[in-house]
């Protein structure tokens, strides 16, 4: 059996190949392909400046609806600095601490997994 990754239109695949006991060139080794894992996409560069040293993360998946503060934007604790979409309804993702928002790693429409690096303050 030899285990090979192949990628189809952006999609990976693990295939696994098993020989048949014949040599006879009518007989095809057979294939089993399971989809493998996407690989993850790369981040998002920072909207202005470098990162921030406090990270504001997602905390489930869903798709990012609304930026409420911009690279720059003073916060508190507390404050929304940008709105997720999370199964159908608008979950507000708020300032850990008072600061600066020092980049936004994000955009309107993005897809974003939990754990995700959505912005960052200093």
């Amino acid at each position: 059996m030899k285990n090979y990754t192949i990628t189809v239109n952006g999609n990976v695949y693990d295939v696994t190949v098993e020989e048949n006991g014949s040599t006879s060139s009518a007989s095809a080794p057979r294939r089993v392909a399971t989809p493998a894992a996407a690989p993850k996409a790369a981040p998002k560069a920072a909207a202005a400046g470098g990162a921030g040293s406090v990270k504001i993360e997602a905390g489930a998946a869903g798709k990012v609806f609304k930026l409420e503060k911009s690279v720059g934007d003073a916060v508190s604790k507390g404050d929304t600095v940008l709105v997720l979409e999370i199964m159908k309804m608008e979950t507000p993702v708020v300032a850990p601490q008072d600061g600066t928002v020092a980049s936004i790693n994000v955009s309107v429409g993005d897809s974003v997994e939990s754990g995700a690096l959505l912005a960052t303050l200093d």
